[in-house]
């Protein structure tokens, strides 16, 4: 006889693999961490013996379920703010909370939470994206389960990194630790085209080929996201990605709502996997991801919850439901996803679309010991007919409940028996998750009236680059500035002419910023406006970094379109006070020493400041900043204006 660690019998056992072998009576052998046997009763029986023996009493034995994306920490945001739209949503609620609360320790209780969670709804693994992930993946190491853990990169400053070169260090770190950890598969989280530059997607996919770690990121998860890749690059989402490098690495796209055959096809050609997460997508309006199409490309899709904050909760089998359900009502098609393909979704695609499928998401002989045990027996899911071997799948997914589950076991060993949690507690957990929503509550409470959340709700909200360079002098005497830059070794990439009319709104509480209602007239070479463009942006308060004559700012800025008359705004922001100027503007976009610089030459009609030349440039990169911060001033003297005194304050401070 051969020696086995846990032996379980009088199982109905769905093996979940290529072939969809099914056995009952089944039974299961585990010895350390590995499956050894899986089989007919008789079979393993005659065969094995072991120190424990567990008879199952008929419930179904199935791989544990893979939850293909989420954020796991967001389990203490859940029901924070609901039924908007997803900009609203995120740029109003989530981020400034986030900024405010995300700490190592709020990862560290939102994981354990989420943990607790996904273990009694039959998750033994997932797939998730967020801040301090370090700390993430200690976490759900100590309650047991296995997880892709990828370290979220992006172009603005989060709650761990303070530019995404930052981010991107601390990712590198976060890798070298967790790389062949027996639980956790570190990765790197460029978190989407619209929040990352093309410098960040092909640093994120440098770093994954670098360590052979999994990319996990959003891809056209909404139509407005396609459509404005669409209309700056001229190409669809993923042929942008794929020319950014991304495919090089393993890649895990979540959502892939907006996408065609050829994406489909692409991803399938690429091998990267799909996270179909449908009560998200459906809550935040995004859309029906084309789940059979791609399933018929040999595409690896799985079945994602998303963040608890866009869902609101982690249960799969209520996902595995969805996703059936959407495929046929939209397609109308009630073969479309099928129970079988449905619950393949969750477990071996799962694990496929995750690049874990050589470790789990089938019950097979060498794959760790992730499995669930489902009980069958409860009134919602009687009676069971056996004629058709598609019945077990159909009761799985169209009847059973996540409170079915009633024992997990991972990596070998046991997470949960009897539905009783053996490596967390749950009352600890929920009263601590309640301290945090009691604070965040008053958080809220007090900004409600915030610039940012009204901003935001307008519609169309989008953050600038966090790092400007601006420098100015100003022209005491007569200076002809298209000569100078005529003569100097600047090449002009682009002039226009401006008649700029500027409102400043300021507020009684100065740490929410300025907010500035501007309209720009386009004059033409004749002299007449040939376009009018209103905008409202919103000026967060600088931290300012002096580099001899120039000065680098820090601070946040969302730009918003102004599609209503000036009046309306001063109703609706309320500001304590209005500042009024008018100015006419000469703008080049000029490249010096490689680098890319505007040049504003500005005559002031209201009030009567006089003249000024500004040189300014935007981005993302701290160490891109530091280095045109250092060529302002090598750049005045291309202009001969070397000798004059700059100016580091904003014009709304000299008005």
């Amino acid at each position: 006889m051969k020696k086995a660690d846990v032996l379980f019998k009088n199982a109905i056992v769905l093996t979940m693999d290529e072939e969809l072998r099914q056995f009952n009576p089944g039974a299961l052998a585990v010895s350390g961490d590995s499956i050894v046997a899986v089989g007919a009763e008789k079979d393993l029986l005659a065969n094995y013996e072991a120190d424990e023996v567990i008879d199952v009493g008929g419930k179904i034995l199935m791989p544990g379920l893979v939850n293909a994306h989420t954020h796991v920490p967001m389990t203490l945001l859940r029901g924070l703010a609901d039924d908007l739209r997803l900009d609203v949503w995120l740029m109003g609620y989530m981020m400034p909370v986030e900024r405010e609360f995300v700490t190592p320790e709020f990862v560290r209780l939102g994981t354990q939470l989420a943990c607790a969670e996904l273990i009694r709804s039959g998750v033994t693994s997932f797939a998730d994206m967020y801040y301090f992930e370090d700390h993430i993946a200690e976490a759900t190491a100590e309650a047991g389960m296995r997880a892709l853990c990828a370290q979220s990169v992006m172009k603005f400053p989060t709650p761990d990194a303070g530019s995404y070169e930052d981010a991107l260090a601390l990712t590198r770190t976060f890798i070298e630790r967790w790389k062949d950890h027996p639980l956790i598969v570190p990765g790197v989280a460029p978190h989407a085209p619209y929040t990352c530059t093309p410098e960040i997607l092909q640093a994120c996919a440098s770093l994954a080929v670098e360590f052979d770690v999994p990319i996990h990121t959003h891809l056209a998860e909404t139509a407005t996201e396609v459509e404005n890749i669409r209309e700056a690059e001229g190409i669809p989402v993923i042929p942008y990605v794929k020319k950014h490098n991304i495919f090089d690495a393993k890649v895990l796209a979540a959502h892939c709502v907006h996408i065609d055959l050829g994406e489909i096809r692409t991803l399938s050609q690429t091998g990267a996997g799909v996270a179909h997460n449908p009560s998200s997508n459906m809550k935040l309006a995004s859309g029906v991801a084309p789940v059979q199409k791609m399933i018929d490309e040999k595409v690896n899709v799985g079945i994602g919850t998303d963040g608890p904050a866009s869902n609101n909760d982690l249960d799969m089998f209520e996902e595995i439901r969805l996703a059936a359900f959407i495929a046929k009502g939209f397609s109308g098609d009630p073969t479309a996803v099928p129970a079988a393909t449905a619950l393949t979704m969750a477990t071996r695609l799962g694990a496929n679309a995750l690049h874990i499928g050589d470790l789990t998401g089938s019950l097979q002989v060498g794959k760790r010991a992730d499995l669930i045990l489902v009980d069958i027996f409860g009134s919602h899911n009687t009676p069971h007919f056996r004629r058709d071997p598609n019945n077990a799948y159909v009761q799985l997914v169209y009847a059973t409940k996540s409170t079915d589950v009633s024992d997990v076991m991972i990596n070998g060993n046991f997470v949960m028996r009897e539905r009783e949690l053996l490596t967390l507690n749950e009352t600890d957990l929920m009263e601590k998750a309640q301290a945090y929503a009691i604070k965040i509550d008053d958080f809220l409470t007090e900004r409600e009236e915030s610039l940012l959340s009204k901003l935001v709700a307008l519609g169309g909200s989008m953050e600038e680059e966090s790092f400007e360079v601006q420098t100015k002098v100003k022209l005491t005497e007569q200076v002809d500035v298209k000569a100078a830059l005529a003569n100097s070794e600047l090449k002009i990439l682009r002039t226009k002419h401006y008649r700029e009319h500027d409102a400043y709104f300021s507020f009684e509480d100065p740490s929410q910023g300025r907010l500035r209602y501007r309209e720009d007239e386009f004059i033409d070479e004749a002299g007449n406006v040939e376009q009018v463009r209103a905008r409202l942006t919103l000026i967060g308060q600088a931290n300012e970094e002096e580099f001899k004559d120039d000065v680098l700012l820090s601070r946040s800025r969302y730009l918003a379109p102004a599609t209503n008359s000036l009046r309306f705004y001063r109703e609706y922001f309320k500001p304590v006070s209005e500042t009024i100027i008018q100015k006419e503007r000469l703008r080049w976009l000029v490249k010096y020493k490689g680098t890319e610089f505007y040049i504003n030459f500005d005559s002031f009609d209201k009030p009567d400041l006089g003249n000024f030349l500004e040189i300014k440039t935007r981005t993302w990169s701290l160490r891109d900043a530091k280095k045109k911060a250092k060529l302002t001033s090598a750049l005045l003297d291309q202009l001969n204006l070397g000798e004059h005194a700059t100016i580091k304050d904003d014009y709304i401070e000299l008005a």
